[in-house]
This record gives C-alpha cells, structure tokens and sequence, in this order.
C-alpha cells in the first residue's frame, strides 16, 4: 500500500488512536567523532530537542532510547531506555524501549532527523490494515526503515530475530511484510551523520526560519 504525503502541513490527530515513540539516541555516532549525537546542537538546541519538537504533537508518550549521558537526557522530561545488550544496533534499541511504551502502537525515529515530517505518524498509521502490523516510510527516492509505525505486540518477532544474529533492519521489516508509505520527501527524513551533514543542516534551518516577504 502506497500513499503520499505533505510533510509540510501539520495534520490534525482527530481519529488516530493513541501511540508511543521511540527515538533512537543510543548509537556510537562514530562519524561524529563518537559525541551523543542527540545532544549535538544545532541552532543552538539538541538535535533531539529538535525531533521532539515535531514528534510530541502526533504521540501520547515518548521514550528515548539512549545508552549514556542519562543526566543530560532525562532533562528532556520522557521515559528513558538503555539497550540490554550491547552491539544490536537500532533494532536493539528498539526491543529495550519497547517494553516502556504505554500504547500498542509505537512510532519509531531517529534522533539525528530534526526536519522529520509532522505527519508521520498519521501517513503511516494510513498504511496499516488487518494484513500488516508494520508501516516504514518511503521519502520518494529511497526506504528510511527506520521510521517505522508497529504493533508493539512485534516484540517477540523481534527478540526472535535478533536471537538469530541478523541485525539488518530492512531486512526485518521485509521478513514481517512491512506496508510502505510514501512521503516524496526525501529532505525531512535526513540523517545529520556526519559534520557536513551537520552544516547543512544550520543553512536549511537559516532558511526553514527566514521570515518571508
């Protein structure tokens, strides 16, 4: 099932049920030079204040997925989950916070989008029917898995998997026959991976805030 979008209009949430978030802040950010991405500034605030900026509107509650600085991010007033066991990349975040989440669906970000659509949520929610448990995004030129809706009740495929030894999250998402939403947007769900990417970031933030004539 495909659908498109407009990430630029902030959508009403009448009619969606109610749903948790997991943002991922527990990676090494290696090609940062190994600092806590989410807490990197950008415009003079964390990119994770960023993400929740866009994020809170469409959720009920929020927990962030982070295996250090837990001082730094409880400050942002949500639940907080560490891994359980080193080296599973996101889908291991993903399991840890799993568990915290109040509602049985459960959006799934990166910390490091800070222009993420606004209506993520509710293009996603679109996409689920009684056929799939599972919606990912599509940003009109490539997958972004990791934006993901899912019924939390996924965590035992999960574990399943990761119990396997595989760690690919396209993959998963494939073998649980993940519904695709499409969003034609492929700047809103940009990954700040590097410093490049970070100053890019600063001059699109410039722009996004410049006051139109």
């Amino acid at each position: 099932m495909t659908l498109t979008a407009d990430s630029s209009i902030a959508p009403s949430t009448a009619a969606l049920p109610p749903c948790s978030a997991i943002v991922l802040a527990g990676g090494q950010a290696l090609r940062m030079g190994g600092r806590d991405k989410g807490l990197i500034s950008l415009g003079g605030k964390p990119l994770l204040a960023h993400v929740l900026a866009r994020l809170t509107p469409q959720v009920d509650d929020i927990v962030i997925n982070c295996n250090r600085h837990h001082d730094e991010y409880s400050a942002f007033g949500h639940t907080l989950a560490a891994d359980t066991e080193p080296g599973l990349g996101p889908l291991g975040g993903i399991h840890a916070a799993l568990s915290a989440c109040r509602h049985a669906l459960v959006l799934v970000c990166p910390c490091d989008t800070p222009f993420l659509p606004t209506d993520l949520y509710r293009q996603l929610h679109a996409a689920l029917d009684e056929q799939h448990s599972l919606a990912i995004a599509h940003d009109g030129e490539r997958l972004q898995p990791l934006f993901m809706l899912l019924h939390r009740s996924l965590k035992r495929s999960l574990a399943d998997y990761l119990a396997g030894g595989d760690r690919k999250v396209e993959r998963w998402c494939r073998q649980e026959n993940a519904a695709i939403a499409t969003f034609d947007s492929p700047l809103a769900f940009g990954n700040l991976n590097t410093p490049e990417d970070l100053d890019a970031g600063e001059t699109r933030l410039v722009s996004l805030n410049a006051p139109t004539v």
